[in-house]
Order: C-alpha cells, then structure tokens, then sequence
C-alpha cells in the first residue's frame, strides 16, 4: 500500500511509480500519473484480476478491524502503518463504527499520501497521521501522533500489504520484532502479505515470480513474493490466533464464496497474531 523508500515530506514524484497510488488504481481511484499506470499494466498483462486481489484486501481489511474493535475484542486503539490513499471503509471508520471512541493512528512516507490524504484520515479528534518510514520503529514510535496512543492499553499494529515493499536487505523480520517487543500486552498484528505458495501451488509460484519480475522492473523496483514460512516470521513470534496465516478469503469470510477465487487472489496470505 503506502510504503515507498524516498524521503519524507517531499512533493509527489512523478518520474517514480508510488506504490500508494498503483494501489489506489486497483481500487478504482484517480490519483495517478503515467508511471502508475505503465506499473497497473505491466501487472494486469500478467494478471488481469489484480483489481480483485485489491478488494479483498481491503474486504480483510475491514473484517480484521471490525472483529477486533467489535464487542468480541473490543480494542480502542489502532496503529496503521503504510495506510496508502483514503477509500471506502478506512480504518478509522471501521473502526468508530463499533466504537465512536477508538484512536487511529496512519503512518506513511508516501509524499501522495501526504499531500492528498492527510486531511481525509485526520477527520476528528480520535484519528491522527504521522510522516514516517516502517523501517525505522524507533523513529516511528517516536513521532507526537503515535505517542498521543496509550502504550499501557492494548492496541492493534497493522501491516496491510506493506512488509511485500521491503526488501530483505532491510530485514523486515528483524524490525517487524522491535515492534511486537513495543506493543502492549493483550494486544494484536495483523498482516496480510504476498505469498509465494512453492511445492503447496505450484501454478501459483510460477505466477508469483513472474509478477515478482514485473513489480521489480518496474520504476516502483520493489516487490517481494514470500513463502509461508517467511510471513509467519513477520509476526515477531507472536502466537497466530485462529485460523492462522491462510488466503485472505478464508480469513473469518463474512459468508460463502459466491465464485472460486482466481489463481492471483490467492497469491496473498493473511493473519492475526495476539500478544499475552
């Protein structure tokens, strides 16, 4: 979503493909330049149901959060990191639809996001943005918004297709842990991540290197494809709660699939992970 390695605080660069703005086209929005659509193409003509694969992120998106600030759970403090351009059903909407009362932090060094999003998501007392890079925690944790979160109470940590924009020289397991480390006890990471699937889906790893290709070679030159073994990694030894790192359909569905997902949409995996 909105994770890109350039500096904060600077105007939208349009020579560079942003990684928010080629999800915000997934998503059928309008932000966008030429060199984000040069990277939506390149990936349609290997896949053409990359819209798809963007709803039903934003479809897990929204039933992480709901069951999490839902009476079930119901946590009243959100850290979203990589947030990328406002949509439907943000976070914080989701959120303040259970509970009126919940903070929400978004966390972004997209200079798009930045210039066009800020003021949407900040849209009441109880929703804040701050202008950092996910690698760097202590940087990040350090900004005047995220602190304005109470570290002594629970909260949920969110990382929505971000981790797959980092590359491994950066050592995303590493810092991934100094998060889990900073969270509060009783609290949640939630992760959904492109997934690699190897010997379980041997299709889906041909289809997963070649998209691989694509988003690397691209101006966006980023773009990782992890096995299973790798995203659960991300979770800093956090316990997954039930049913685990699975696709993203299969997490908690709000009903029966009314079509078979195609091989793309299962190329992503997502999960919930608790801290005692």
């Amino acid at each position: 979503m909105g994770f890109e390695g350039g500096a904060a605080g600077v105007g939208p660069d349009t020579s560079k493909a942003s990684i928010a703005r080629v999800y915000d086209m997934f998503l059928g929005g309008k932000d966008n330049f030429a060199v984000d659509r040069e990277v939506y193409e390149a990936i349609q003509a290997v896949s053409p149901h990359g819209d798809d694969v963007a709803k039903s992120i934003r479809r897990w998106l929204i039933r992480v959060v709901r069951h999490l600030a839902g009476f079930e759970v119901g946590i009243g403090q959100f850290l979203d990191i990589g947030s990328g351009l406002p949509t439907v059903d943000n976070t914080h909407e989701v959120a303040q639809r259970h509970n009126p009362d919940a903070t929400v932090v978004y966390v972004d060094n997209d200079a798009t996001v930045a210039a066009y999003g800020r003021a949407l998501m900040e849209e009441n007392d109880h929703t804040h943005f701050a202008t950092s890079d996910l690698r760097d925690p202590a940087a990040l944790l350090a900004t005047p918004q995220v602190a304005k979160l109470d570290f002594s109470q629970p909260m949920v940590l969110i990382q929505c297709a971000t981790l797959h924009h980092v590359d491994d020289d950066a050592d995303p397991a590493a810092f991934m842990r100094r998060y889990a480390d900073a969270l509060p006890s009783g609290s949640y990471l939630a992760i959904s991540h492109w997934w690699d699937p190897r010997e379980e889906l041997p299709e889906g790893h041909r289809m997963a290197r070649e998209l691989e290709q694509r988003w690397r070679e691209s101006s966006m030159a980023t773009g990782r494809y992890r096995t299973r073994e790798e995203i659960t990694e991300l979770f800093g030894g956090l316990e997954l709660v039930e049913p685990g790192l699975v696709e993203l359909n299969d997490w908690w569905p709000d009903g029966p699939g009314m079509r078979e997902p195609s091989l793309v949409e299962r190329l992503i995996l997502g999960g919930v992970a608790y801290k005692p």
